[in-house]
């Protein structure tokens, strides 16, 4: 599996365990709120999702009407598939966010990654986040050695055009300096890691808990 391929993976899985959709809903969510996927098309999407459903991480579903009723038989077309995550797709997905190796600090790779981060444990997001910075620092550090080495050979335009190029791999490491240390001052402390709050969602004795941390006490019923 390419790399392209693997983190079209990743992202549709992570879409779709948000909630299950359509092949149209998918394309637009990928186009508009993950940017490396802004060129993509339906000719890139549907062998995806074909080979997910053939993994087992998916199925298809008919999109019928609220009431039931089978799209077909309101407008007699085809009725549009509509695309649900299966428990082992979401145990798959589990595993692909907790991986934080490499892959995950590349430019494509990481910024999908970070678009998923509130689903992914804290220690993940650290891992990610510092390595993403020790790859952009020693791209920054080359940048600056053959700068160096060619500045004298270079016209002015060409000059500026490394300029710049420098200056946003130094924004980005800033950003990546703050999140850092927002996560280890303990943000999560005052918002709990959503990860570790499914886990605890539920009393040992299996009962939900409300969200403010207990479960009802049915001595507050006021219900006559």
């Amino acid at each position: 599996m390419s790399r392209r391929s693997g983190i079209l993976e990743f992202a549709v899985l992570g879409l779709l365990r948000e909630s299950p959709m359509h092949g149209y809903e998918l394309r637009k969510r990928l186009n508009t709120s993950l940017g490396v996927f802004r060129a993509f098309s339906y000719g890139t999407l549907y062998p995806c999702l074909k080979a997910l459903v053939a993994s087992g991480w998916l199925i298809e579903e008919s999109g019928d009407a609220p009431d039931g009723t089978p799209a077909t038989a309101l407008t007699g077309r085809r009725a549009k598939i509509v695309y649900r995550l299966t428990a082992a797709g979401k145990e798959h997905f589990e595993e692909l966010l907790a991986h934080s190796g490499p892959d995950a600090w590349e430019d494509e790779h990481f910024g999908v990654r970070f678009a998923f981060f509130g689903q992914t444990s804290r220690d993940v997001r650290m891992r990610v986040l510092e390595g993403r910075r020790s790859r952009l620092e020693e791209r920054l550090e080359k940048m600056r050695t053959s700068l160096a080495r060619t500045r004298e050979r270079l016209d002015d335009y060409t000059l500026e055009l490394q300029r710049h190029g420098m200056e946003s791999v130094e924004r980005e490491v800033r950003w990546l300096n703050e999140l850092i240390e927002s996560e280890r001052t303990g943000r999560d402390q005052r918002a709990p890691d959503p990860v570790e709050q499914d886990k605890k969602s539920e009393d040992a004795d299996g009962l939900p808990r409300h969200r403010g941390g207990s479960r009802p006490d049915p001595s507050d019923d006021t219900t006559t």
